[in-house]
């Protein structure tokens, strides 16, 4: 699953990375910072869609699914 976000710099990815890494069924994620969609990648074992977008929008950052 791909997600444009606004989480821009390492100081946005230390306040999120604890609550991806504690939500459950994600196997591993990173955040392309290069890209202008600041494209969050989610790999996950089962649709933790709401999940993902709920830890994200938690920490105040827009987030929205790329099709």
């Amino acid at each position: 699953m791909q997600f444009k976000t606004t989480i821009k710099c390492s100081g946005c990815l230390e306040k999120v990375t604890p609550h991806l890494n504690n939500t459950q069924g994600i196997n591993n994620w990173e955040v392309d910072l290069k890209n202008p969609d600041k494209v969050l990648t989610v790999e996950g074992s089962i649709d933790v869609e709401a999940d993902v977008i709920s830890a994200v929008k938690k920490v105040g950052f827009q987030i929205e699914r790329l099709v």
